[in-house]
């Protein structure tokens, strides 16, 4: 801002030499005992009277002016007096004739119209601490933070960039060019512009500035450079003197036509309200273009000053005169709140100031507002309904609710097709407060809208730049494989699988894309296709073609099309074919599976024994016959075979889960068998890319292909066990030879590659499944719309089949007869059937469990009631009685319980003999006695 107060400097010089020749009678005069409230009440503003937006906003300050006067309920008696001086669009003007309303003692200013003199006059106004309005300075970087004086009072262009990045994000253009005028103003809203495309990953291709003081010839040449840029939408922020003469140069240069898109900020709408009807010239070139207008509510109020307005003028009602109305109307009824809190008209000498050389400054012409900062307090904290609806300052001190229509320009007038405000955001249905608005769920976010060349369908918004250049694409040299990509006897011309793509996708776009293609590569070794992506990236590229993996480094490089062909990592690994011999049907099982099955058939027998023994005779005999009988149970159900008959529950419900096991079991076996039998196998010790990890055998891959950084950082093989690869023939070489003598024990490469290495070499095979998902794909720029249209013309390549018969041409031969061959199968593993194992030896135990417990307490309560009597040792006791069949050992118990009763009664029987003789003695003793 040095010039600006170089500006002031000069001011204060001239005023200090224009005063010594004024009489000190005419000096200004100390107003501090201004009574509390003055008759009037001095206010200024500064215009410039060459702009239609400013005679319009003249006569609305006018207006509101005389409303307020003739209204008693506001300031209570006290009359603004408004004083307008014209600009005449001058800088150096605007801050003499702001200097002189301040001199006046004007409590606040409004205006100027630019944004740059306003940026000017604010210093001043913080100086001398005058509120300075303005309704027409948009500039986003005006904040009232930095001139805490500066209010104001119509929305900032920051939320107008905000709706048309909104609009170019909905319609999914990614660039933009820019038009503006080369002013404080047009920079820096083209700036915010910038800032809000690119939160939504769009960004501005192209700014294309016009001078303020620019000849029609200058905007001819600045439309020419923007007719040969890529983008077609173009954005257009300038003012209503220079606005509608883009529009008419880009008429005349064919700018208007199918294709383009035109979107303006609201000098356009302005240019409409204000001045029609237009032209027919005008008309003619505004057909299709999007612009935005301050959304206002109607109300009573806007609806009575519309018609008071068009019985004063004939100029239309514009935004900007309702918002000069209504700044008139904030500013007195902040007035009446000042005075009614005790504030008056108070204006001070201003400090003395000393410049560089530190000589005091002549500022004895200028007067400082004291109760500055009350009245800036008092207009932020109004709240008033006028004509364009609730007026109420946010904390950053703007206006709350900012909200735009969004208007088509069409035929001599114009149609609504959506709204936008900062809390909605796009939406066809109005907005009502900040409040109660909610963010549309519609999908239709905007109506319909006609675009320049009168159609309806959305434009594309980009086109091949018109500059006689072709694309620059970028074909790597490959060495090997050269069936993908091959340059032919060094001449500009390529074939091979992916140019055919690229060109069959080129073919079938509307539109017409001149290319040419150039090497990249020393053709003695495969390039980098990385670093190739980087040059795409950085620009000296302007695509790449061929055949190129898309990976996660790359795309943070470039964008890719969609993939024209499947790939993945695979390995490959040379095979032998596999014999039946005379033990094949030992190959279908493992050694461990077969050893489990064994077991199992061993248990399931010992535990139907166990169940059935006491029970069934069938399992009755010598111990020869019973083990005899177990096994043969056993494995005879492995033919559904058994002659037994089960008795008891528990085995019969072992037995059915052992011959579900024995189905599953023997289904799996002749499967197998029948796959060894009957088709030709291949083997390979190498089963995938874990067999690799495994082992510490060296591994081949692609030189200069990712494959390297892949295996060694994601799957973690040591570096010092690749080998990098450059032929086919190299390949061929490394898996012959072998690990022990100098080559590799497998080669991990993508699918395509392997594949077409296979088609003639049948002694390898792939072996294992792709450990890795991915495709190739053609390379563009970031954000390059053309790679959306590759893809949509990979897709209708693949549906039509096309891309088949291409691939088809290219990679579709064999001269192995080996291809029906399958690489041998996994034998069949215990950990496939272990579940089947874990639910019979399951049952098993819980039929034991089920089977001795109550053995086990029988046991238990025989044991107790014959422990007086002499018992052999108990495990022989327990298993006896285990072994004993159920029956007798039923009887044997009963014939015990006699027995003991038996025995007990013998003994009554002898004790009660005894006592008769005992006494029948006694009784011979005692009659001896007495005959004695």
């Amino acid at each position: 801002m040095n010039p600006v107060w170089g500006m002031l400097v000069v001011l204060i010089f001239i005023t200090g030499f224009a005063e010594a020749w004024i009489p000190p009678s005419n000096k200004l005069k100390d107003t501090t005992n201004t009574p509390r409230r003055p008759e009037d009440v001095k206010i200024g503003s500064v215009l410039a009277f060459d702009s239609n937006i400013a005679k319009v906003s003249k006569i609305a300050l006018e207006v509101a002016v005389e409303d307020v006067n003739s209204d008693p309920t506001v300031l209570n008696g006290t009359k603004l007096k408004l004083t307008v001086h014209d600009s005449n669009s001058n800088g150096f003007l605007s801050i003499m004739e702001a200097k002189q309303l301040m001199e006046s003692e004007s409590v606040a200013l409004i205006g100027p119209e630019s944004s740059a003199f306003t940026h000017m006059i604010s210093y001043i106004a913080k100086e001398l601490q005058v509120p300075l309005l303005s309704f027409t300075a948009t500039d986003p970087t005006l904040s009232s933070l930095q001139c805490p004086f500066f209010l104001r009072t119509t929305h900032s262009d920051l939320f107008q960039m905000a709706a048309i990045a909104d609009i170019i994000d909905y319609y999914e253009w990614r660039q933009v060019v820019a038009i503006y005028i080369d002013d404080d103003r047009g920079r820096n809203g083209i700036t915010s512009l910038a800032d809000q495309l690119a939160a939504k990953r769009s960004k501005i291709s192209h700014k294309a500035p016009i001078n303020p003081d620019a000849t029609h010839e200058d905007i001819r040449n600045v439309l020419l450079q923007v007719s040969f840029m890529e983008s077609r939408v173009i954005v257009v922020h300038t003012c209503t003197n220079w606005g509608l003469d883009i529009l008419n140069v880009a008429q005349d240069l064919g700018m208007m036509d199918s294709g383009y898109v035109w979107i303006t900020t609201d000098w356009l709408s302005t240019i409409i309200d204000i001045s029609s009807p237009l032209p027919r010239k005008s008309i003619a070139s505004m057909q299709g273009v999007i612009t935005l207008r301050s959304y206002i509510k109607d109300s009573d109020l806007r609806r009575k000053f519309v018609t008071k307005w068009e019985n004063m003028t004939t100029f239309g009602v514009s935004t900007y005169s309702l918002y000069a109305y209504d700044t008139i109307w904030l500013l007195a009824r902040a007035l009446d709140d000042f005075f009614d809190q005790g504030g008056n008209l108070s204006f001070l000498k201003a400090p003395q100031m000393k410049d560089s050389q530190s000589r005091f400054l002549n500022l004895d012409s200028f007067r400082v507002f004291s109760g500055g900062k009350i009245l800036v307090e008092k207009i932020l904290g109004a709240k008033m309904n006028g004509t364009t609806g609730p007026i109420e300052f946010t904390s950053d001190k703007s206006l709350d609710f900012p909200a735009f229509e969004v208007i088509n320009v069409i035929g001599t007038g114009f149609r609504r097709v959506g709204y936008w405000s900062n809390s909605s955001r796009l939406s066809t249905s109005p907005p009502e407060t900040p409040k109660t608005n909610e963010s549309s769920s519609s999908s239709e976010l905007l109506h319909s809208v006609v675009w320049p060349g009168e159609t309806v369908k959305k434009p594309r918004g980009w086109v091949l730049p018109q500059n006689g250049k072709h694309l620059k694409i970028g074909v790597p040299i490959r060495v090997s494989f050269q069936d993908f990509v091959k340059e032919v006897n060094e001449t500009d011309r390529y074939v091979g699988y992916s140019i055919d793509v690229f060109v069959a996708a080129v073919n079938l776009l509307p539109y017409a894309v001149p290319h040419k293609f150039y090497s990249y590569g020393d053709g003695h070794k495969n390039p980098s296709y990385t670093d190739l992506m980087s040059l795409v990236s950085t620009g000296v590229y302007d695509a790449a073609v061929g055949d190129i993996a898309i990976i996660t480094n790359r795309t943070r490089m470039v964008d890719f099309t969609q993939p024209y062909i499947e790939s993945g990592l695979v390995v490959v690994t040379p095979v032998k074919k596999l014999s039946s011999g005379t033990w094949a049907f030992f190959r279908p099982f493992s050694a461990e599976l077969w050893c489990v099955i064994g077991i199992f058939f061993v248990v399931v027998g010992a535990v139907v024994w166990i169940l059935e023994h006491r029970k069934n005779v069938e399992f009755r005999g010598t111990p020869k016959q019973q083990v005899v009988t177990t096994l043969w149970f056993s494995f005879s159900t492995l033919f559904f075979s058994h002659k037994q008959n089960m008795r008891s529950t528990l085995g019969r419900f072992v037995l059915i889960l052992w011959l579900f096991v024995v189905l599953i079991i023997s289904s799996s076996y002749t499967a197998s068998l029948t796959s060894i039998l009957t088709v030709q196998k291949l083997y390979s010790p190498i089963e995938g890319i874990n067999s690799l990890q495994s082992r510490k055998d060296r591994i081949g891959y692609q030189e200069s292909s990712f494959v390297r950084n892949y295996l060694v950082k994601e799957i973690g093989i040591s570096e010092s066990r690749l080998v990098p690869l450059n032929l086919q023939e190299d390949y061929d070489k490394a898996l012959n030879d072998g690990p022990n003598n100098g080559g590799v024990i497998a080669i991990v490469d993508e699918r395509p590659y392997i594949e077409l290495f296979l088609s003639t070499r049948c002694q390898f095979s792939i072996v294992g499944p792709d450990f890795t998902k991915n495709g190739w794909g053609f390379a563009f720029p970031h954000e390059s719309p053309l790679a959306i249209d590759i893809s949509d013309a990979i897709l209708k390549l693949s549906e039509t089949g096309e891309l088949q018969r291409i691939h088809n041409k290219w990679l579709m031969r064999s001269a192995c007869s080996s291809q029906g061959a399958e690489l041998a199968v996994d034998r069949l593993e215990l950990k496939r059937f272990k579940g089947l194992f874990l639910i019979i030896g399951l049952a098993c135990f819980l039929s034991l469990v089920v089977y001795l417990v109550p053995i086990i307490y029988h046991y238990t309560i025989k044991k107790s009631n014959s422990s007086k009597s002499p018992r052999p040792r108990p495990i022989q006791t327990f298993i006896s009685s285990v072994d004993g069949k159920e029956g007798a050992v039923s009887a044997y118990s009963q014939k015990r319980l006699r027995g003991t009763s038996s025995l007990r009664s013998d003994d009554n029987d002898a004790f009660h003999h005894k006592f008769t003789i005992n006494e029948s003695s006694s009784n011979i003793l005692h009659w001896s006695q007495q005959g004695h």
